[in-house]
């Protein structure tokens, strides 16, 4: 008798510890929020308009990145510019570069639905005079299509507009700074200039949003 009274307790304790635990499974669910981390891509189009050396300048970007829990994006941006030079020292009159790299964006206020960035272009590329305008009283010993490499190095600032899961617009300015040029008859030295103007950006900029966390229904 003594025997079984002393396991009465013992099985009543281990009772209430398994019914405790299947309450709680019932009522709560565990997650790890330090896992729980937003990942995003998208491919952008943007378009530009500035000015080298007070002569109007168009430009347009593709751009790729990988987003980093709404607050970090890298990844590569290609670029094409065209600038009305105007240049009569040379055959060809406008100034065409075509340069790209590495894209680099920290972004402020991620989890609003407008935010605040600082993109950075790190690149290369090329430029040159490669219009259409010819004239046959200019020397004829210029080379047609006279190119040379440049580097370019293009901070900016930019304000997102978050439109949902898959679409975010963009405006913004961008300075951008390139290494001197070397082209016959060139009265430019570099390709320096501000620009503002906006994109698009299309992809998936929370995949995996909430992947640890759900919420109860009805008590389960």
């Amino acid at each position: 008798m003594k025997t079984n009274k002393l396991l009465l307790p013992v099985l009543l304790l281990f009772t209430s510890i398994g019914l405790a635990q299947n309450e709680e499974e019932g009522d709560f669910i565990e997650f790890n929020d330090r896992r729980n981390v937003v990942h995003g891509v998208y491919l952008g189009l943007s378009t530009y308009f500035g000015e080298i050396d007070s002569k109007d300048t168009y430009i347009g970007s593709l751009k790729v990145a990988y987003v980093a829990n709404r607050k970090f994006e890298v990844g590569f941006v290609g670029t094409f510019l065209y600038s009305e030079q105007d240049n009569p020292l040379t055959p060809n009159e406008d100034l065409l570069a075509v340069y790209g790299g590495l894209h680099l964006e920290p972004i402020l206020f991620s989890k609003s639905a407008v935010n605040l960035s600082f993109p950075v272009l790190i690149g290369a590329g090329a430029v040159g005079y490669l219009g259409n305008n010819f004239d046959d009283r200019i020397n004829e010993d210029i080379d047609e299509d006279d190119v040379d490499a440049i580097f370019v190095l293009e901070p900016g600032m930019s304000v997102l507009f978050n439109i949902s899961r898959y679409l975010q617009l963009e405006a913004g300015i961008k300075y951008r700074f390139s290494s001197k040029l070397d082209l016959e008859f060139n009265p430019l030295s570099r390709i320096n200039g501000f620009s503002g103007g906006v994109g698009i950006k299309v992809g998936v900029f929370n995949m995996g949003r909430n992947r640890y966390k759900k919420h109860l229904r009805n008590g389960q």
